[in-house]
């Protein structure tokens, strides 16, 4: 099992990220190794001269891999043989050190068929000359003198069989040249997203410890080995008879001799008893000093790292806590707070927000395509529209997490944005006398807050998320330039909304059937419509059944009024916008009077485009009627097409309230009709 695992990482190490055809790169981009700085994976791909050796080529990662494990053996080996070895020919390491020398040679050697990253272009380079003139340019001349078998020369320059000399033996410590592969190794490692980061920085520091230790063990016993009086050494004052013991016990006391110093425990039992031996220890005592800041330095790092997280969490949560109390806020806005903190804490991890906004605005726009565009297009809203508008409209979304029971919109706040269910649900609540009431619920596919948005009028309902929620939001101002931009796109988007609406009895549509709450008023009273997204077409069935005759005769007077507007050549629309006079704007004649800078009032005048005056069409107005009562709740509205007179009104009012007698009508302010001019379409009217 344990092979099993090896050769699983060595394969993700190794292999994973070179594979370089059409149908695994663009999945295996995330997954791969450290790539070359600003180097695209285009270059992998590169077809190389012949005999050129890439150096992403996965069997030439697997040989660097070797030569790793090779050189953890030599930075072993060369040390502990130079002070605890004598050579002799027929030795087995003896054997083994010429083995591992002729593996680098030949790395020597292939290294002049290897391809390099230009350092300004960051490709690869290929031409052998250039490549040669590299290499024999910068680490060519170490390579060959680490790869030197000076162990040979020993044997071959002595008389001795068994040769002690120095120099020869501390020209083979050139070897420990090759531990810069392992220094490599490492840097890629921290930079490879597949391991943890933490425990390849502890492993670095771990084998860097080791490696100090090992080395100054080995220098300490060489010093003390070739001093004349043995009795006056470090080892010599405990054990005068140390050579005889065995290489394992002499080693392993040098070990401990060199931890000790290294922790600064300084027990006194093994101490320097010469000069040598005390400049030696003088200049490793500095070092250890530079080696345990870095030790301590790094570990700290690491673990501030991986507390500072949750410590800015808690400092979060506490001063979101003396916030809340100071000012005395409400427990449910209270709950809400500490639910966005919460949400927030587990989702900046993913860093998508600030991985988007180091991209290119391409890169954004083809994510945001890829992740949005089918969920964009499938609303009710863009039904129809061109795929170019949709296109626009993508890269301006955001994404954004909501933690359940938390506010998205507020009822009567300022439109600013539209909002898209991506997953999740939400409710739509409206305030009743001081009560909030559940008027429908949206789920992932549809859209919000459109109505604010494309009427300039405050949002009419309340928005609270009942699960966790990710969500897009439009920016009005976006979502308008990008409609001005594109004009029958526009034409279509307010058409849509205008039918929806429509869907519902025009504006002037309350489900008082189902207690969904009062009118909802904008700027000039005119009621919006109460829309509950979840149950449409129920709603839809439940007032037809209050009233069927009036509907069905309010429609084909719609019917006649447009078959009407078809005879004209064209038709010029009138608006009266938030902040300036009247607007014009030509339309189709199939297409209805809305636009997304009208709809502040309901009422569209028409005139042909050769007369000189406007002249208005004369259209039925359909009102809402109500017997005046202390409470609404208990009571349904009647729909009717207003009549012609206030007699006529009050006799029809009569009749649908089981003969009563009226003698006033009020409307929603309160403000008594005494002319039936002034009602206008959509409007609440109250009998007395």
């Amino acid at each position: 099992m344990s092979f099993s695992y090896a050769k699983n990482c060595l394969q993700r190490f190794c292999v994973d990220e070179f594979q370089m055809n059409t149908e695994t790169t663009h999945s295996g981009f995330f997954s791969s190794d450290l790539l070359p700085s600003l180097g695209a994976r285009i270059n992998y791909a590169t077809k190389l001269r012949r005999f050129i050796i890439s150096p992403f080529n996965p069997r030439y990662r697997c040989w660097e891999m070797f030569l790793v494990v090779l050189v953890i053996y030599t930075a072993w080996i060369s040390l502990f043989e130079v002070a605890f070895l004598s050579y002799k020919r027929d030795d087995t390491l003896f054997i083994i050190d010429n083995i591992v020398d002729c593996f680098f040679a030949v790395d020597i050697f292939l290294t002049f068929f290897v391809a390099y990253l230009h350092r300004e272009s960051y490709l690869l380079v290929d031409e052998p000359k250039k490549i040669a003139t590299r290499y024999l340019s910068t680490w060519f001349i170490f390579d060959v003198c680490s790869t030197i078998p000076f162990q040979s020369l020993i044997l071959v320059f002595t008389d001795h069989k068994e040769s002690g000399g120095v120099g020869f033996r501390l020209l083979s410590m050139l070897r420990l040249w090759r531990l810069r592969r392992v220094s490599a190794l490492f840097a890629r490692l921290e930079k490879d997203i597949r391991f943890n980061y933490f425990w390849t920085r502890c492993t670095k520091l771990v084998s860097v410890t080791l490696f100090a230790v090992h080395c100054a063990g080995c220098f300490n016993y060489m010093i003390a080995d070739r001093y004349p009086d043995p009795k006056k050494t470090w080892i010599g004052a405990v054990n005068p008879d140390f050579k005889q013991l065995s290489v394992g016990d002499r080693y392993i006391t040098s070990l401990y001799w060199s931890i000790v110093t290294l922790t600064t425990t300084g027990y006194g039992d093994l101490h320097a008893e010469n000069s040598r031996e005390m400049l030696f220890d003088i200049f490793y005592m500095l070092f250890n000093l530079g080696l345990t800041s870095y030790i301590i330095g790094n570990m700290t790092n690491l673990v501030v790292h991986w507390t500072s997280r949750t410590r800015n969490f808690r400092d979060t949560v506490k001063a979101a806590q003396e916030f809340a109390k100071r000012n005395q806020l409400p427990p449910r806005v209270q709950d809400q707070v500490l639910s966005h903190i919460c949400l927030k804490f587990k989702t900046e991890t993913l860093k998508q927000e600030e991985t988007l906004n180091g991209l290119p605005k391409a890169i954004r726009t083809s994510i945001a395509h890829h992740l949005f565009f089918p969920i964009v297009q499938n609303v009710h809203l863009f039904q129809g529209v061109s795929r170019n508008l949709l296109f626009q409209l993508v890269p301006e979304m955001e994404a954004e997490y909501f933690p359940p029971k938390q506010d998205v919109i507020l009822q009567n706040e300022a439109p600013t944005d539209l909002y898209i269910i991506v997953s999740g649900a939400v409710e739509l609540i409206a305030h009743v006398d001081g009560l909030e009431q559940i008027i429908g619920k949206a789920v992932a596919g549809e859209l919000f807050g459109e109505i604010g948005v494309l009427c300039g009028r405050p949002q009419p309902f309340s928005v609270r998320t009942t699960e966790i929620s990710q969500i897009l939001r439009l920016n009005r101002t976006a979502l308008m330039n990008i409609l001005h931009a594109n004009p029958e796109d526009e034409r279509i988007v307010m058409n849509n909304l205008f039918m929806k609406l429509q869907g519902f009895g025009g504006y002037g549509y309350v489900d008082h059937q189902t207690n969904a709450g009062p009118e909802i008023k904008r700027h000039d009273d005119t009621a919006l419509t109460s829309i509950d997204i979840n149950n449409l077409e129920a709603r839809v069935k439940k007032q037809e059944e209050v009233d069927a005759q009036e509907v069905n005769k309010s429609i084909n007077d719609m019917s006649l009024s447009f078959e009407n507007k078809k005879e004209l050549s064209e038709h010029k629309v009138e608006f009266i916008g938030p902040d300036e006079g009247t607007k014009s704007c030509q339309l189709k004649p199939e297409v209805p009077c809305c636009s997304n800078s009208c709809l502040k009032s309901p009422t569209c005048s028409t005139s042909s485009s050769g007369s000189k005056g406007t002249k208005s069409t004369h259209h039925k107005k359909r009102i809402t009627i109500h017997m005046k009562k202390e409470s609404l709740h208990d009571q349904f509205g009647k729909l009717i097409m207003l009549p012609d007179s206030l007699e006529e009104l009050f006799r029809v009012a009569g009749q649908r309230f089981g003969g009563c007698n009226f003698k006033r009508a009020v409307n929603a302010e309160n403000a008594e009709i005494d002319d039936i001019d002034v009602i206008r379409d959509g409007d609440h009217l109250f009998f007395l």
